[in-house]
């Protein structure tokens, strides 16, 4: 039986990876380990908790020791790094926080993994998934590949940049088999509302404004999570060692027109009058840093793993504003913040 560890498995992409590898490998043992920080949701788990072959462990990167100990007594076969600080409005406010997670959480996943598997590195993986914010901003023309010179513009993307180099690093240097994805937006259920759309749905449910930064015109690629999941199995299954992925929806849209459209699907599903909910968008003071366009060059997935995006954008967009309407009590659980009871009344009872 194979053991996988998924950090920051109760978080947006963490929760479809984590039940992704559940339902489709009944011998594997998942191990979801998060610390529950404000955007780790136990409840986005619900459905698959009681899973014979999955596992729950509330612990923190951060803590070495606690690591060491924990990859001691497991001995896992691969790991999933997904737990990360991941809100750039966030690392302009505290960009110390970021560092800790994102780079010496990772350093210290690396020592842990590095630990039980030095001297036995065959069928072993150290997967570390990162953004394509870690690139820069493009513009007008072009796209991130593989071999874009990395050049992050805020405190978020300078931290994952430094873990995606710590990982690469310790390939170089120990041998340690590793690989690395930089995926772009991220969309879909279970995303935590500070996060555009999600945020948008909700405030338009509430008739709130809408608040956009400067004149909306930033670009960014979208992808559904869901085939952001499949990626990450493909690559952890199939991928090269040593090898980095971008993974992209070859989907480029302004803010602005992504918030237009949708105030009108969501007019539609509230049975408002088209046009309502465009009245609330609100221009405000833009991002410190904001950069203006991403866009993700997905072709060597596709080419080398046969991957490639399942839905097109409107779809998708239909499918996660169903999702969260269909949803309000985990939306509810989410803003009111009783969703961080779950853990205690669930593990601790």
């Amino acid at each position: 039986m194979k053991k996988v560890l998924i950090t920051g498995g109760a978080g947006f992409i963490g929760n479809h990876v984590v039940r992704l590898f559940i339902k489709k490998y009944p011998d594997y043992q998942v191990y979801n380990l998060d610390a529950l920080t404000y955007a780790g949701n136990l409840e986005n788990l619900k459905d698959v908790e009681q899973s014979e072959n999955y596992h729950f462990l509330k612990g923190d990167i951060n803590d070495s020791l606690y690591l060491d100990e924990f990859f001691s007594k497991h001995q896992f076969d691969g790991v999933i790094h997904l737990a990360a600080e991941s809100h750039v409005d966030r690392s302009i406010s505290d960009p110390l926080a970021f560092v800790k997670t994102n780079v010496f959480g990772t350093v210290n996943l690396l020592n842990a993994a590095l630990k039980i598997w030095k001297g036995n590195l065959e069928d072993k993986l150290f997967y570390h998934v990162s953004t394509d914010e870690v690139y820069g901003s493009l513009g007008e023309t072009g796209y991130f590949l593989e071999t874009t010179s990395y050049d992050p513009q805020s405190p978020y993307s300078a931290s994952k940049a430094s873990s995606d180099h710590f990982v690469r690093a310790y390939q170089n240097t120990y041998k340690l088999p590793i690989v690395v994805s930089n995926c772009s937006n991220n969309y879909g259920p279970y995303q935590f509302p500070e996060k555009l759309l999600p945020l948008c749905i909700n405030n338009i449910k509430h008739n709130k404004s809408l608040p956009i930064y400067g004149k909306g015109e930033n670009i960014r690629d979208w992808l559904f999570v869901e085939d952001h999941a499949r990626a990450i199995d493909q690559i952890f299954h199939q991928g090269k060692v040593g090898e980095t992925y971008n993974i992209g929806g070859f989907n480029e849209w302004k803010n602005i027109d992504i918030v237009k459209l949708l105030c009108s699907i969501m007019d539609r599903k509230l049975g408002r009058e088209t046009g309502t909910s465009e009245k609330l968008i609100t221009y405000v003071t833009d991002r410190a840093g904001h950069d203006m366009r991403y866009a993700i060059d997905a072709s060597k997935i596709k080419a080398e793993l046969g991957w490639e995006p399942s839905l097109q954008f409107e779809e998708g967009l239909e499918k996660t504003v169903d999702w969260y309407l269909q949803n309000e009590d985990w939306l509810n659980n989410v803003t009111s913040g009783n969703y961080q009871d779950y853990y205690s009344e669930q593990y601790q009872n």
